[in-house]
Order: C-alpha cells, then structure tokens, then sequence
C-alpha cells in the first residue's frame, strides 16, 4: 500500500457495515438510506417516536481520534486503529465495539473534547457522554469492549416535548476539556460540565427571545428556529467570549461575553484584552464619541468585567512572559444580563440563486487567519471570516470588520447600532445546475425539491486554516480560501502605506480590491444518481492530523461507502512576502542615474512572473473531476442506460474533452515558456561573459591606466602648488616692500615680552621664568619641614585627646600655650611663602594647615 493512499486499507472494512441488530433488510432497505422523493419527509421532519437512519439535520458519524477511527452504526459504537493497518501489524481488519447501556438512540453527531478522553454522542434529542477506552485495546481477545457512559441532561434532552438538538460542541476553553455546550433548535444553548454535574445545566444562553402572553407577531417560523452555532475566535478582542448563531432564516445572532463557568484561559489573553478594551476608549474619548451616559456605562461595565478576571490571576504570575492556562470563572461584578445583539446587518446584501427560492440556513463557521509567529499580523489583525451554508448549496463569505464586543441588557435610551458583516463573495456549489442538467423537463420540479432534505455541514481542516470541507446530501466540496486572503492581505498593506503617505485618494485600494480572486471550489465528490434521481447524503467527514497517518480525507455516505483521498502538505515558502527594493536615500547623485537611450540590456520575459496555468496545479492533491459513489458497495444493481445517464455521460465526456483541450494548450504555453527561457539562459550567459571580460579589462590594462594617470597628475598638482607659493611671495614682495607702522609696533612688543619672559640673558635673574624656579625650590625647601610640624601637630593631638583626663588644669593650659605659638610660627611662615607667590604672580595650593582644619571640621 501506498504511503498516502487510504483506499486499500478502508475498502471492504467490516468497520463500515450495517449491523442486523440495528438494520435489517426488512426493517430498513436500502432506499431508505437514499434521498429520494419517496424519502423526502423523512428528511424534512424528526420524529422522537421514530428514529431512523435517514439524515435528517446534521450528520457527524464518524470522527477519528490520534490513530483511531470511531465510527457510530445506529446506537452502536465501533472503533479501530489505522495505524495497525496502516503499518501492516494487522493482517485482518477488524473493529472493536463499545459497549455503552445507556446509548439507546439513533446516534446523529460525534464530538471529541480536547483531551480526546471524553466523546460526546448526541441523537435527534438525547446527548451522551462515552469515556473512551485506553491505548491498547486492540490487543484485547474481546470484541466488546465496557466503556463508561451516561445521558446528558435527560430532563432536557430525553423526552418527547424536547426540542431538537441542532449541534453539540466541546469549549476549547473548558478546564479539564470536560465543558459541553448543546444547542437545540428552540435557542436555548445549555453548558453542561461532566465532571460535576450532568443533569443541569451549568449556564443557559438564550438566543430566542420568549413569546409574550397576550402578543401577537407576525413572523416567520424559521426566524425563531437554531441552525447552527459557532464560536468566534481572536487574540486579544472579544472574539473568543462570542458565540454566533445563525437562524434557519439565515439571521445572525451573537452573545458576548460568554464564559464557561470553569474555564481556563491563557493568561496572555487577559492581558490583551484589557490592552483591546483601553486602545478603544482611547480612540473613542479622542473622537468625543464617549458623550452620552449609556455609552459610557457601557464601556465601564467592560472595564469590570475585565477587572475581575484580572483579580483572578495568580499573584506570582507577571504579564508579558510566557502564557499559562489559569482557572477562571465568570465575572459577576456587572448586575446586567448579557444581551443578544443582532441581527447582523449583511452588507451587501447576498445574492440570492437563480431557479430556486431560497432555502433555509444550514450551518454556520468562524475562521481566524494568521499564525502568533505571523509578522504580518499586525496588518490584518488576525482577519476573522464567517461561512454560512444554505440548503441550495449558496455559501456566503463575510468578513468581520466590525468586531464583536461585550455588551450588557442596562435599558438604557442609547440606541446601539446593528452589528455588521462584509459580505465578500457570494459560492455556488453548482447543485440547482447539476440537479438542473441531470433532469428532463418534466421531472426537474421533482429533483429541485430534492434541496429541502438537504444539509450542508461545514469542515475545518486541521492543518491548513485556510481550507474547509462543505458536505451535503449531494457531495463534496472543497473551499480553498487562500489565494483569496494572499490578495486581501496584499490590498491591506497598499492601504496601510496609502495611508502612511497621507494618499486618502483609495484608488490603490480599490484597484487592489478589484484584483482579489474569490474563493477556489472544488467538487470531491459526488453521490447523485442520474438513472434513479436520487442520491446517497454524506453523513461523515474526517482528516486525520496525526504524525503516524498520511495525510488525506475520508469520506462517508449514508450509504455505508467509504471514499478516501490522499492530501497533499503545503510548505510554508522562504518568502512570504514579496521584497521591496532597496531605497537609494540620495537620488541626484549623477552617477546612479541612468543614461539616456535604449536599456542596455532588454529581457526576452516580461516583467510579470509566469504562473502556470490552473488546470496543470492541484496544491491540495484532489482529483480535478469529482469521483462518483451511488449506492452501498456491497449492493450489486445492473446498470440501465437511460436517456438521464446519456445525457450525463455526454456532459461529463464534454466536461473531460475540455479539461484535455485545456491541459493541451498549458502544456503548450509551458513548453513555450521553457524555450523562452532556455534563449533568455542563453542570452544572459552571452551578457555576462560580456560582463566578465570587462570587469577583467578594468581591473588589468585600465586599472593600470588609471593608476600611472592618477601619478602623473599628483606629479603635475605638487608643481603647481610650488609655483602658486612663489607667485604669491613675489606679489607679497611686490606689493608690500617694507613692514608699516602698526606691524614694526607690533614686532617690538613681541620682543619686549620675550625679555621679560625669558630674560636679557642667561644668567638674568629678573625674568619670569628665573623668579619661578626660584620659588619653586623655596617650595620645594619648606614643604618637608611643614609636613614634618604637621605630622608632629597630629601625634601630639592624638596623645593629648588619650591623657586629657590625666591632664590637671594647669598642664592643659601649659600645652595649649605652646600649642598656640607653634600655631602661630606656622601661620607666619605660610604668610610669607604665600606673600612670595602673590609678588610673583604665581598660583600655590593651599596651606597644609587649612586641609588640617577642613578636614578636622
């Protein structure tokens, strides 16, 4: 088996069959696992009273966890190890199943919490939690494996009054990963935490508001019923607090803040958030948009919040270092009820599909782009895109602009605005065509009333963001959103610079703008059969996002056929973004400018880099037609040719015969461009031979003829300089004969001033510099003495102050009297060194005697 394709090891594995227990031929045939038009209610509607297979809502059967696949076949629970398989440790394919007692319903939807211990198990209306078996069970004999299990909310979710479950989803922020939120289809989304209680919830959030007795209002069904909820998502704004919720009408609405009631959150979040929340007010109070009291109530209720949360920190924590996961619980310092806001203002409004009404929301998704390590990020800010999925196969792309923050119920008169979405694009997925070419005129109403059983569930990608999976009762589809952001990002940063040049024209920006690609979609597969109009809904999408499995992606029908497709990684590139040129500060240099005329050098390419055409590219490793699946792969039905399958034949050859014409004219384009550049090699080796000999001619025969240049004329500058100075001594000599006046004045008091300096002669003593040797040496004859009668001072001093209590009066005055006359000889004598200096007009240090008394004092 290859290393990256699934097929060998997934075909024909016992994992996906149905079990007799659950399905018998009897019970449920075939056709009822297929969306026909005899199937069609089954669809549309829940029955608690009956459960059956068919894939009404939302479909999520099988999951994979690290190397394991769990898979769910009515209320039973089936695991296996592709690593085995894949590693060929295990000749024979085989399943464990998990014996859970307490899960006795159809189950609809598999959730892995965080830790990938707990899995959550969710019907039409009942929820369970199963606590999964250790690594190692495959080497256990038993095909049945015990696994602990209990119901989640039974007084909520078990009986026949319930309200549908629409989705079930573990918070990423739950302390233990044991926080599970459950929305069901009346608004009520609940917040059970395992570990402590599983019977009531610990928070319920209502996007629905109540029916007030005694009202009436006219209003749309579909506008009080949950599709699908999401979270929003961020690094240092409200996004991770939101939940987003999309009505089956297709409004939006969002609760924030929502906290579980035992989180644990990074800490650098907290940070963030508070830096978010003052770099808003800030802005704000510098626009005098803080005029009104409600408005201010309202940011001081978020200064709050976001000070409790604060005080929630550990004390040894210091901010700005490393992020640790902290246990949190939610605020409540604010006395207000969290309000729901919306519904978001789509902006422009969506286009709707031709040929068909529209149909009702399916599911909702929020996407974050940018990695942490991203050094662009501060450019996009983390750029949050919405998908919402409709049932006519219609995906809008939003982008949020306009962030979503916390905001309380305080009946306040300030009126605050609808939230808004960017709606980017509006993706057609091709079901009204496709169900439209495959139907003759008179069965086409029948095969478009087809798209109300059908549900599309969004996908993630667990390793490349900017990928989702879209699967519906139809199919595949993959959703590649990444050339789309690579331009996006690019328009940001030509309005950042627009800006940072004070150029508030946007003509850049909208160019840019206009240049943004849309999304690429491409078809996987397809479960449509033209011959009985019907199809085989997909009701499971997995990724594996282990190191021990290839990458790929499996695909599950209703019917029980597995699919798989091998993946390809993308490698980040060295470059991620394009290099600017480097600035030359001083451009009027005269040698950097170029000359005028023709280039000397003109490049056979164009200044724009060649792209490869897209039919020749498929980064993801998907097939470029998608791969038909009809029907369970143990069923054996004769084929019919009926005018249908004629007709879909004749499109797919022609759709096939296209893509060879295209891949014919890429392949000459490319091979053209490779001779092109094969002459340019060619012309480039020939310039820089050119080049090459003549950098070796400047650096030999000119070098040297620069140099013996260069000799001569410092040769040539030297005699020159000596003939300009005795030019100008002639002139001087000429001009000028004999000294003036002022000159022959000023010459003789030099003179004078020399004598009295230096001296007449040798031996005159009356000179400067004889009478300051002279007192230099006198200096140098009395400072011993001075330090010596210092010295003497000192040490008697010191004896005085030890026997001054063995002194009587008499002998105390003794000493001080002869204390004071050597004072007093000293002070003489260091007036007449200092009398000296000041007839000499020389500067001397001061007396040993005052350093004694400052330094005493």
């Amino acid at each position: 088996m290859k290393d990256n394709d699934w097929s060998a090891a997934l075909d024909d594995h016992p994992i996906f069959s149905l079990p007799n227990s659950a399905y018998g031929v009897a019970d449920y045939p075939e056709t009822s696992l297929e969306l026909s038009m005899n199937t069609l209610q089954n669809y549309r509607t829940v029955d608690p009273r009956e459960d059956g297979p068919t894939s009404s809502g939302r479909r999520q059967i099988m999951i994979l966890k690290n190397e394991d696949l769990i898979v769910a076949a009515g209320h039973e629970l089936r695991i296996t190890s592709l690593g085995d398989s894949k590693l060929g440790r295990s000749s024979k394919k085989s399943y464990k199943v998990l014996h859970t007692p307490n899960v006795q319903f159809e189950i609809h939807q598999l959730a892995l919490n965080p830790s990938a211990k707990l899995l959550a198990v969710a019907g039409a209306f009942q929820v369970a939690v199963v606590v999964l078996p250790r690594p190692g069970y495959s080497r256990l004999v038993s095909t049945v494996i015990d696994c602990k299990s209990i119901q989640v909310g039974q007084f909520y979710h078990a009986s026949e009054i319930s309200a549908a479950i629409a989705k079930i989803e573990w918070h990423p922020w739950g302390e233990a990963g044991s926080t599970l939120m459950v929305m069901t289809v009346d608004g009520k989304l609940r917040e059970y935490d395992i570990s402590i209680d599983t019977e009531e919830p610990q928070q319920v959030l209502s996007f629905v508001p109540e029916r007030k007795a005694k009202s009436y209002l006219a209003e749309d069904t579909s506008e009080r019923e949950v599709a699908s909820f999401t979270l929003g998502r961020g690094k240092a704004d409200w996004g991770p607090l939101t939940v987003y919720t999309i009505m089956k009408s297709g409004d939006i609405y969002a609760i924030c803040p929502y906290m579980p009631r035992n989180a644990s959150v990074p800490s650098s979040y907290i940070s963030g958030l508070q830096s978010f929340t003052n770099f808003k007010m800030d802005r704000l109070a510098e626009q005098d948009r803080l005029p009104s009291k409600a408005f201010s109530t309202h940011y001081n209720n978020q200064s709050l919040y976001i000070k409790a949360l604060f005080n929630q920190l550990p004390h040894d924590l210091v901010l700005g270092t490393s992020s640790r996961s902290v246990l949190m619980h939610p605020p409540t310092t604010v006395s207000h009820h969290v309000t729901r806001q919306g519904p978001f203002l789509l902006q422009p409004s969506p286009r709707t599909l031709e040929g068909v009404e529209c149909g009702d929301a399916t599911d909702i998704v929020y996407l974050a782009f940018g990695a942490d390590d991203d050094e662009g990020e501060g450019e996009t800010d983390r750029l949050g895109i919405i998908l919402v999925a409709y049932q006519d196969g219609r995906v809008d792309v939003c982008l949020d602009v306009d962030k979503v923050e916390a905001r309380w119920d305080t009946k306040s008169d300030w009126n605050y605005e609808l939230p808004m979405l960017a709606v980017y694009e509006t993706i057609d997925l091709g079901l009204v065509s496709s169900l439209s070419r495959m139907s003759d005129l008179t069965t086409e109403s029948s095969s478009m009333t087809l798209l109300q059983g059908n549900h599309l569930v969004f996908h993630t990608d667990p390793i490349h963001d900017d990928t989702v999976y879209v699967y519906h009762a139809f199919g595949v589809h993959a959703l590649c959103l990444g050339p789309m952001l690579q331009a996006f990002t690019a328009a940001l940063r030509t309005a950042m610079r627009d800006t940072e040049d004070n150029d508030t024209d946007g003509t850049e920006l909208i160019g840019a703008l206009l240049k943004c690609g849309g999304t690429n979609v491409q078809p996987i597969l397809t479960t449509f059969s033209v011959e009985r109009k019907c199809s085989n809904p997909v009701v499971a999408v997995a990724v594996p996002n282990d190191v021990y499995l290839a990458y790929g992606i499996f695909i599950l029908t209703s019917a029980w056929r597995i699919c798989s497709f091998p993946l390809n990684l993308r490698s980040d590139s060295p470059i991620s973004r394009p290099q600017d040129l480097l600035v030359i500060s001083n451009g009027n240099d005269r040698f950097l400018t170029p000359l005028e005329g023709p280039p000397p050098y003109i490049s056979l390419l164009s200044s724009d880099s060649f792209t490869p055409a897209s039919i020749l590219s498929r980064p993801s490793g998907l097939p470029s037609n998608p791969r038909l699946a009809i029907g369970s792969p143990t069923s054996k039905q004769e084929f019919v040719l009926t005018p249908d399958s004629l007709r879909y034949f004749a499109t797919t050859v022609q759709h096939l015969t296209n893509q060879i014409h295209e891949i014919l004219i890429a392949g000459r384009a490319a091979e053209a461009r490779a001779d092109l550049q094969k002459k340019e090699f060619l012309q480039q080796q020939t310039e820089c031979r050119k080049m090459t000999e003549l950098v070796a001619d400047l650096k030999g025969r000119r070098a040297m003829e620069v140099t013996s240049r260069a000799e001569k004329v410092r040769n040539v500058q030297k005699k020159l300089a000596a003939r300009s100075d005795r030019i100008l001594q002639a002139l001087v000599d000429k001009a000028s004969p004999g000294l003036s006046e002022h000159e022959t004045k000023w010459f003789d008091e030099l003179k004078r001033m020399k004598e009295d300096v230096n001296g007449a002669g040798r031996y005159d003593e009356g000179s400067l510099s004889a009478r300051s040797k002279l007192l230099q040496r006198e200096y140098d004859r009395l400072l011993p003495s001075l330090k010596e009668l210092l010295k003497q001072e000192t040490e008697h001093r010191k004896r005085l102050a030890e026997n001054n209590q063995g002194f009587g009066v008499s002998q105390a005055f003794e000493l001080g009297e002869r204390s004071n006359s050597e004072r007093e000889r000293i002070s003489a004598v260091e007036k007449d060194i200092l009398d000296l200096a000041s007839r000499l007009e020389l500067s001397l240090a001061r007396p040993p005697s005052h350093k004694a008394h400052n330094s005493s004092g």
